[in-house]
C-alpha cells in the first residue's frame, strides 16, 4: 500500500512538473511574441487588405500605415492609419493570463470613441508568430449595448511572418478581414493617433 501511494504521489508530481514546464514554454512564446514585435519599435509599415468579403468602404483606395510606436515589456501600442484617418490605436498588453488586445479608436479632438477599447484576451498560448485574441467579456456587454450582435463572436489575430509581414486579422462567421503590412518596405513615420500627441 505504502508502494502504490509514493507511486501515486511521484506521479503527480511528474505531471505536475511537466505542466509547469508547458506553462513556463508557453509565456515564453508570448515573450518572445512581444520581444519580435518591439525588435520594429518606431518604424512604420505601409499595408495592402489580403482579405475582405464586406462592402465595408474604410479601407478601399486608401493608403494604410501600421506604426509600431510605443514599446516596452509589458505593453506595445500600434497605431494603424488609414488615409487622414488616424482614430485607430491597437494596444497589446501583457496580463497575468496572456495577453490583451485592445482597439483604442478617437475622435480628432482625441476624445474616445463609443465603440472603444474593445478587443480579446489570448485563451490559447499561440507561438512567437501567431497570437489569437478572441472576444472578452467587456467587448460582449458593449457590442450588445450598441446592437452589434454579430461582433460577439470577434476573433482578432496579430501574425508575423519572419522578413515578410505583420497581419491583421478579424474574424467571425460570415466576416473575413486581413491586411498585410510589408516588413520589407518600412515608410515615413505618421503623425500620432488622435488622443496620443
Amino acid at each position: 500500500m505504502k508502494l502504490r501511494t509514493i507511486a501515486i504521489a511521484a506521479s503527480f508530481f511528474i505531471t505536475g512538473q511537466a505542466f509547469a514546464a508547458h506553462d513556463a514554454a508557453a509565456k515564453d512564446a508570448q515573450d518572445e511574441f512581444f520581444n519580435v514585435l518591439n525588435s520594429f519599435c518606431g518604424q512604420a509599415f505601409a499595408g495592402k487588405v489580403v482579405v475582405d468579403n464586406s462592402d465595408d468602404p474604410r479601407f478601399k483606395d486608401k493608403v494604410t500605415i501600421l506604426h509600431v510606436r510605443d514599446c516596452g515589456r509589458d505593453e506595445i501600442r500600434m497605431p494603424m492609419h488609414v488615409g487622414d484617418d488616424h482614430s485607430r490605436t491597437f494596444i497589446l498588453t501583457k496580463t497575468d493570463a496572456g495577453i490583451k488586445l485592445s482597439h483604442d479608436h478617437r475622435h480628432e479632438d482625441g476624445q474616445p470613441d463609443k465603440l472603444s477599447l474593445y478587443g480579446g484576451n489570448t485563451a490559447e498560448y499561440g507561438t512567437k508568430w501567431r497570437q489569437d485574441f478572441p472576444v472578452n467579456d467587456f467587448s460582449r456587454q458593449l457590442f450588445m449595448a450598441n446592437d452589434l450582435q454579430a461582433s460577439v463572436a470577434n476573433i482578432w489575430s496579430i501574425s508575423i511572418i519572419e522578413g515578410q509581414s505583420i497581419s491583421y486579422e478579424l474574424r467571425r462567421p460570415g466576416r473575413e478581414f486581413r491586411i498585410d503590412f510589408d516588413l520589407n518596405s518600412p515608410v515615413e513615420n505618421p503623425p500620432a493617433a488622435w488622443g496620443h500627441q
